[in-house]
């Protein structure tokens, strides 16, 4: 399997927040090699919504992002509506969650985890 890389268009930005959190909860899990997959499938409050999941593989299509020592893999079809955006980890009163700033949506939903374009 080849490791693709993305197009300066079609780049996802990791902050420094979600690569400590990713790699405190990679190290957490069994397993070697796991990865952040992200992905969009159609569904939510707004059209789309982001899907999080562990991975220890990557298919053909997917190309990967890293940042300190963490990967997040993403395939091509949800790359295309990720083109841009910035995968952050934010602590608030409310909770903590990773969330995706994504220029590509119109609007999105209030809990963050939907979008539409």
């Amino acid at each position: 399997m080849s490791d693709a890389v993305a197009a300066p268009e079609r780049m996802v930005t990791i902050t420094e927040n979600a690569a400590r959190r990713l790699a405190k909860l990679v190290a957490e899990e069994p397993g070697e090699g796991l990865m952040l997959r992200v992905s969009v499938s159609g569904g939510g409050c707004s059209g789309f919504q982001y899907g999080f999941a562990f991975d220890d593989s990557h298919q053909d299509d997917d190309v990967l992002f890293q940042r300190d020592g963490v990967t997040v893999v993403i395939d091509s079809v949800s790359l295309d509506l990720l083109a841009g955006a910035e995968i952050d980890f934010v602590e608030d009163l409310v909770g903590s969650s990773f969330q995706i700033r994504n220029p590509n949506a119109s609007s999105s939903c209030g809990c963050g985890s939907s979008f539409s374009i």
